[in-house]
């Protein structure tokens, strides 16, 4: 058996350790864009749908044709021409806006 003496091992010339290091830094970067694409399309997707409460006290003869939400308030618009706004924590009326039939834009 004729073991290789340390003059007979190629030596790593400096660019070669240079592409090495480069290379190795390229999968590094590939491999974190891969991850942080998932991690994006992960929160993208996630069910952000917002929260209503499962009832909402209207007064009496309207009922409702159209919902929005905001940070702490959602608004119905009632088929009596009005908007209610309710606070969002509890519930409470917290505006009506009354609208004008007749007028249009």
């Amino acid at each position: 058996m004729n073991v290789p003496s340390d003059s007979e091992i190629p030596q790593e010339t400096p660019q070669l350790k240079l592409l090495r290091r480069m290379v190795m830094t390229l999968t590094a970067v590939m491999i974190g864009g891969v991850l942080l694409t998932f991690a994006l399309i992960v929160i993208r997707l996630s069910d952000r749908t917002p929260t209503l409460p499962d009832e909402v006290d209207l007064p009496d003869g309207a009922s409702a044709l159209a919902v929005t939400i905001g940070a702490n308030w959602y608004a119905v618009v009632t088929d009596d021409n009005r908007i209610l706004i309710f606070d969002k924590t509890t519930g409470k009326l917290r505006q009506s806006v009354s609208l004008d039939p007749d007028t249009q834009d």
